[in-house]
């Protein structure tokens, strides 16, 4: 199955709590390079989201920013401590009870005093786990994006695998017309030479002409790796290593096959076979 490793996925959960927005954005990369940018107060649960990472994903560069705005009523507020007002009350009259002129104590100046207002944390369990969860969501579209991008890569892999056996085929048939014009060439320039012609010599130089020559090795190898691009892209798991390694066999016999070439029929199917080649290789380089 072709996957690409581009994509982008936004997901928002509201609740009585506030909200949670996550976005998450990956690219090609050789390995799973993982980004998060997360609120402090929810640090902590980075570890899962790495866990949940990997388990949906094999390869891509991705960055993931989560926002959070809690709701005021449900946002960090302060409690009273009764006990220690209760104290400071009673050591302020016994104060003016020794004061000629005492002061009123007022509730403000109580509540200045430290300790007597404490704040209350709110209660972050549950933002978590909608955290966790709102991200495993997010995952779930980044996958169905890339599918969807992969399913119009493999059509345009799929042509270029038909043109490539095409021209292995084309290059097969004309192999033996080229070897024979190539003889009756060698056979001509020699005659041209004065004196009498050695039928061994010219067959000794026909045998080193037909293995420099000879290609259908690396034509046989061509389409070896084109039946096994083929059933790679049958497979379920990532695959893009695999067709990777395959672009560069592929590009090495068709670089033989242009070193070896002795007609310009040859010199433009090699051409061609890098051409198309190098098109499939960039398409791939983006499949997870």
């Amino acid at each position: 199955m072709i996957r690409s490793m581009t994509a982008f996925a936004r997901t928002d959960s509201q609740q009585e709590w506030g909200t949670l927005t996550w976005e998450v954005r990956s690219v090609n990369h050789r390995y799973l390079e993982p980004h998060f940018k997360l609120p402090e107060s929810l640090r902590e649960i980075e570890p899962a989201l790495r866990e949940l990472q990997r388990k949906y994903l094999g390869r891509g560069k991705v960055e993931s920013a989560l926002k959070y705005q809690p709701r005021e009523s449900g946002a960090a507020g302060f409690a009273l401590n009764d006990q220690l007002v209760v104290e400071l009350n009673q050591l302020a009259n016994q104060v003016n009870r020794v004061l000629d002129n005492p002061a009123h104590v007022s509730a403000l100046e109580i509540m200045k005093w430290p300790g007597v207002l404490e704040s209350v944390e709110q209660d972050l369990a549950p933002v978590r786990q909608a955290a966790i969860e709102g991200y495993e969501n997010a995952l779930i579209r980044i996958i169905e994006t890339r599918e969807k991008e992969g399913a119009q890569l493999a059509p345009m892999i799929s042509t270029r695998l038909d043109r490539i056996e095409a021209i292995v085929a084309e290059v097969k048939g004309v192999l033996p017309a080229i070897l024979d014009k190539q003889r009756d060439n060698l056979i001509n320039k020699l005659s041209e030479l004065k004196g009498e012609l050695d039928s061994e010599r010219v067959e000794q130089e026909m045998v080193i002409l037909a293995q420099k020559s000879d290609v259908a090795e690396e034509l046989d190898r061509l389409q070896a790796h084109v039946n096994e691009v083929r059933d790679v892209l049958k497979k379920k798991e990532p695959i893009g290593r695999q067709l990777d390694f395959l672009m560069q066999e592929l590009n090495r016999e068709a670089n033989t096959l242009s070193s070896k070439s002795i007609v310009t029929d040859t010199t433009r199917a090699a051409v061609e076979l890098k051409v198309l080649i190098e098109q499939m290789r960039e398409q791939v380089q983006n499949i997870e």
